[in-house]
């Protein structure tokens, strides 16, 4: 598992489908960054990435679209807690 700490937009892009890079944490050791292509693929071989906040935690899913993209999941709902994360 690992905790998407912050994201990096596409010049001019403010919606999901515009993260072209995570930075994230493993909390069994170790800090990384990847492509939003990577981690799509990650998590389609069932990696299991999350959004912490204050209110507790969110699963990252992918959105079958074309090109895919991220977003997180709250209630079974698509939320916006990627977009809310600091950018680097």
């Amino acid at each position: 598992m690992i905790y998407i700490t912050q994201i990096r937009m596409s010049s001019g892009g403010t919606k999901h489908e515009h993260i072209t890079d995570l930075k994230w944490r493993d909390p069994a050791g170790g800090d990384g960054q990847s492509t939003t292509e990577a981690v799509v693929e990650w998590i389609r071989k069932n990696g299991d990435a999350r959004v912490k906040d204050s209110r507790g935690e969110v699963h990252v899913r992918v959105v079958e679209v074309v090109p895919p993209h991220l977003r997180t999941v709250a209630d079974g709902r698509f939320s916006d807690n990627l977009l809310s994360l600091p950018r680097f």
